[in-house]
């Protein structure tokens, strides 16, 4: 058993693997660095509850006052990993000092992406990723400046959301036919997009971005066609990429994030790496990458369990939210183009859901102010329970009953 352990990143993968060691019996010295000053915190509010709180919040903690403590977990709050010396069995940290380090596990997540166009470092041009962007963005939706908001996919349309719901002038513009085009499809996405526009949110689709304009403060947004958007914020919503210089510079393999194994171990057998920072084997010998916040928690406690020798676990059905004003969008499951699709409830007052399915099985959930559906669904798929077609075709099939008969 390893004596001392450094989870290098205090968001969810980091603190959720903390919290599974102890809770699987590690009884070694355990300390989680945070590069920021802020005890770890629910970053999905960033973009939603932060941006419309009436007076300015602080970060909603993961864990309480004492959590940490009564862990026995030492969180070292903005400490930062210059470099990890597994060989050497240390982490080397920004301000020199050098702490012993039997296994390391990565969790450093990820970052926001960036346009290299000009004008891009002009004030007011941001990026939200953490408390501090969020309570910048927040700034300018109180005082309704025109925003305008570079890519329409989650997080874009959820600041979207929230900036007409503060009375922003607010514009979207999105490269493809849609907003969340990819991850809904051209049905559920059209349904959605026309929702954000009857709420006052303006989408420009199959549009591009040639530049930002301004003095020091940016005044525009210079799309290809020419044609200039006016704009106090712009909000650049164009993914996000891992973190992983620290592995780079350490030696570790690094593909699209840091390479793993199925489970979480790195090239050197020492390192671990979870969450969005990690790119992992699939069963077909590729690697993927998820930024989902549930991903990363279960992937921090199923590599923490891998770290003391356990069992791998089932995986768990996927599963992602997002808020967008009077908007709850749920999804779960792997859909794939060639599923047959069984739409529920009322897509023309924004409650429905979509059951994706193959050969009598659901393989995933696309839900819009229909949470109800989805638990028992992912059920469902999580058990390969086989329904009968009529079953998945009828809208008033109870869901949670056949859940309940299939778990019996």
């Amino acid at each position: 058993m390893f004596e001392d352990c450094v989870i290098v990143g205090a968001g969810i993968a980091g603190v959720s693997a903390a919290a599974a060691l102890r809770d699987e019996g590690y009884d070694g010295r355990l300390t989680v660095l945070g590069a920021e000053p802020h005890a770890p915190y629910d970053r999905p509010a960033l973009s939603k509850d932060v941006l419309l709180a009436e007076q300015p919040p602080g970060a909603r903690p993961l864990h309480p006052d004492g959590f940490y403590t009564e862990r026995d977990i030492w969180l070292r709050l903005g400490t930062a990993a210059a470099r990890i010396r597994p060989d050497a069995g240390s982490v080397l940290l920004t301000g020199g000092e050098e702490i012993r380090a039997d296994r390391v596990l990565l969790a450093t997540g990820g970052a926001a992406r960036t346009l290299d166009l000009p004008g891009a470092a002009l004030t007011g041009v941001h990026t939200l990723r953490d408390l501090q962007d969020a309570l910048a963005v927040r700034e300018y939706l109180c005082r309704r400046a025109e925003v305008v908001v570079v890519g329409g996919g989650f997080i874009g349309m959820e600041v979207a959301a929230a900036a007409a719901q503060r009375g922003c002038p607010v514009t979207v513009v999105e490269t493809e036919e849609l907003p969340m085009l990819r991850a809904l499809g051209p049905d559920v996405a059209r349904v959605l997009a026309d929702a954000h526009r009857e709420r006052g949110v303006r989408v420009l689709a199959r549009s591009g971005v040639r530049g930002f304009e301004g003095g020091e403060r940016v005044t525009g947004v210079r799309l290809t066609d020419g044609t200039l958007l006016a704009a106090e914020l712009v909000l650049v919503g164009v993914g996000m990429r891992a973190e992983s210089a620290l592995a780079r510079e350490s030696g570790l393999t690094v593909g699209a994030g840091v390479r793993t194994d199925s489970a979480g171990r790195t090239s050197h057998p020492a390192v671990y790496a979870a969450g969005d920072a990690a790119e992992t084997a699939a069963p077909d010998g590729s690697h993927t990458r998820t930024e989902h916040w549930q991903h990363a928690r279960d992937a921090g406690t199923a590599v923490a369990r891998a770290m003391l020798g356990r069992p791998e676990p089932e995986p768990p059905v996927p599963w992602f939210w997002s808020d967008q004003g009077d908007l709850n969008l749920q999804l779960a499951g792997r859909p794939h183009p060639d599923d047959e699709r069984t739409w529920r409830g009322d897509p023309d007052a924004r409650a429905f859901s979509v059951l994706h399915h193959r050969d009598g099985r659901l393989t995933a959930v696309t839900a819009v102010n229909r949470g109800k559906d989805v638990r028992p669904a992912m059920e469902l798929i999580r058990n390969g329970t086989r329904l009968a077609p009529e079953a998945l075709a009828d809208p008033t099939t109870n869901l949670r009953k056949l859940a309940k008969a299939a778990a019996a």
